[in-house]
């Protein structure tokens, strides 16, 4: 059924602001472990509205009866990242509380130190926050409140240090705390022949936005783990561009800040789909909410007439239904389905009168029945002879 649409500017801009939303929410999902299950979710969705256009009502039913239960699933699953969304909300919404960006110098003394320590091969464990808030994902720790130089560095690290198996927190140009404890990751795949600095620097990466530095105590290598991601620095010059890239990223310069072409060809498959599917949404759920009123020609069937009875006429051969509802019950429904169903297992000879309701009706139960014209018919029935049954 087609259903005039009437777009204005705020429905325009109700669209923007959803596309925005659904591909930010799409980006911040697809680096967490979450991702996969994204995928089965929209694949559980397009099986729905397959079964809804197929008119599989019992599969459909089965489905809505467990939408409630789907969205606690969905609450449960996505618990950590829903607190991260709403962590980044409160920073966005009071403007405070955020980290500020390393100086170009601060960078370089972090880069000198750990080449220092993986020639020594001595283990570290430096965090760089992003603009998550981490606090809640630390746990003991010492606070320090230094500014970041080699020494001071060194001497956490020292294996004598009593602090020197935890990690260090650097926030903007200072070490905020140090011999901190991080959540390990259960990744076993990327951890393999590595050690507790690495899963803790990955636990903390796949729960937030931070660049975690480690060097192994053993090997003497330089890894990274940021976004969900643990990979190894090939030398020095690597970790310093990862880190500066970093950087550029979580706090671009103003020139990088404004809106250009580039920009929106970033990731434009991505931009084009979330968009067609804010459009999809806005679609079903706006004007899909209004009120339509829609009238069909039903035919008539008649059911269960007696093998001894004959079907002579049926008047009107049709009729006039009109029904009422949300317009996006008419989105899925078929009409061609629509017909009357006359039960007439108990016929009287001659003709018989039976008035329509809505129980003679199958339709969607989203849909209201307001009106049948006529509201009643005849059917002429009469005997078989004895001839006719037996070719029958």
């Amino acid at each position: 059924m087609f259903i005039p649409i009437h777009i204005g500017i705020a429905d325009v801009i109700d669209i923007l602001v959803v596309a925005v939303l659904l591909y930010t929410a799409t980006a911040w999902l697809k680096r967490t472990r979450a991702a996969f299950i994204i995928r089965g979710i929209f694949i559980l969705a397009a099986f729905y509205i397959v079964v809804r256009y197929l008119d599989l009502q019992l599969t459909a039913w089965i489905f809505q009866g467990f939408i409630a239960i789907f969205l606690i699933i969905i609450v449960v699953i996505f618990q950590e990242e829903l607190r991260q969304i709403f962590e980044r909300i409160a920073v966005w919404g009071l403007g405070t509380g955020e980290a500020r960006p390393l100086r170009s110098d601060t960078a370089d003394i972090l880069v000198r130190t750990v080449s220092d320590l993986a020639k020594d091969k001595i283990g570290a464990l430096i965090v760089v926050q992003g603009k998550d808030p981490i606090a809640r994902h630390i746990m003991g720790g010492i606070e320090l409140e230094g500014k970041v130089s080699e020494p001071l560095v060194k001497s956490i690290f020292d294996p004598h240090s009593p602090g020197h198996d935890g990690a260090v927190l650097v926030e903007q140009d200072r070490i905020s705390r140090f011999a901190a404890h991080l959540p390990l990751s259960k990744d076993n795949r990327q951890l393999v022949n590595v050690g507790t600095r690495h899963s803790a620097a990955l636990g903390l990466a796949e729960l937030s936005d931070a660049f975690c530095i480690v060097v192994s105590e053993e090997k003497g290598k330089i890894s990274v783990a940021r976004d969900s991601r643990l990979r190894q620095a090939n030398g020095v010059q690597e970790l310093a561009s990862w880190l500066q890239k970093f950087l550029q990223q979580k706090y671009p310069s103003p020139e990088r800040r404004r809106i250009s072409i580039s920009l929106l060809r970033e990731n434009w498959v991505a931009k084009v789909a979330t968009f067609f599917l804010a459009v999809g949404l806005w679609y079903v759920l706006v004007p899909g909410s209004k009120p339509v009123e829609a009238t069909y020609r039903l035919p008539i069937e008649v059911l269960n007439l007696p093998a001894d009875y004959r079907l002579e006429e049926v008047q009107p051969s049709e009729v006039s239904a009109t029904f009422t509802g949300p317009s996006r019950a008419f989105y899925f429904f078929d009409p061609s389905k629509l017909k009357v169903i006359i039960d007439a297992s108990v016929p009287n000879l001659g003709r018989r009168t039976f008035r329509i309701s809505e129980q003679n009706i199958r339709h969607p139960k989203d849909l209201t029945l307001q009106q049948v014209n006529p509201s009643t018919l005849r059917i002429s029935v009469r005997k078989a002879s004895g001839d006719e049954g037996s070719r029958g």
